[in-house]
């Protein structure tokens, strides 16, 4: 039964990823999988860890930052959802399109706005602050901090005043 969960949990990550033509984050995948009760959080963290493990699923260097890991089905794992499709159930794959169609503005708003921050060999804080729209980035700012703690509270409220601070910046330099 353990191992019949394990690959459902495994096939609804590979569905979920190759019905979004965007990344997605570990946790919007977990919060479907875990809201459903189709897992619990060791099993899907254990079907997240060997799609990755496998070559199924990557880690998308370009958008993880500290808060966050996104994903991307790869080649294989299409291959492999390809093979497996039957396994899921139209009822799941009616719950994952539901679950898309009433939160596709917030998934993809999520992945559109981030930042993350890392230590620069001067000793400070670099924070890296990115608006995006699909694959074009509308700004990309990088700021210097003295310490990690400040570096993190920018990061962290980037995303409710990025809009805020791209208008401001727009109507001023244009």
């Amino acid at each position: 039964m353990e191992s019949e969960n394990l690959t459902l949990c495994k096939l609804i990550i590979l569905y979920m990823l190759n019905r979004v033509d965007f990344l997605m984050t570990s946790a919007q995948i977990s919060e479907f999988i875990l809201g459903s009760e189709y897992a619990d959080y060791i099993l899907l963290s254990q079907a997240q860890s060997e799609l990755i493990d496998n070559g199924l699923v990557s880690i998308s260097q370009a958008q993880s930052s500290h808060n966050r890991t996104h994903l991307c089905i790869t080649a294989e794992g299409k291959e492999t959802l390809f093979y497996f499709r039957n396994r899921i159930s139209d009822a799941i794959k009616n719950e994952i399109e539901d679950y898309f169609r009433d939160n596709a503005f917030e998934l993809k708003n999520e992945l559109a706005v981030y930042g993350d921050y890392y230590k620069s060999t001067s000793g400070e804080y670099e924070t890296h602050l990115v608006v995006q729209d699909r694959e074009i980035k509308l700004m990309d700012l990088t700021l210097s901090v003295p310490t990690e703690e400040i570096a993190e509270h920018i990061c962290d409220s980037w995303r409710e005043k990025s809009e805020g601070i791209y208008q401001y910046l727009t109507k001023e330099l244009f």
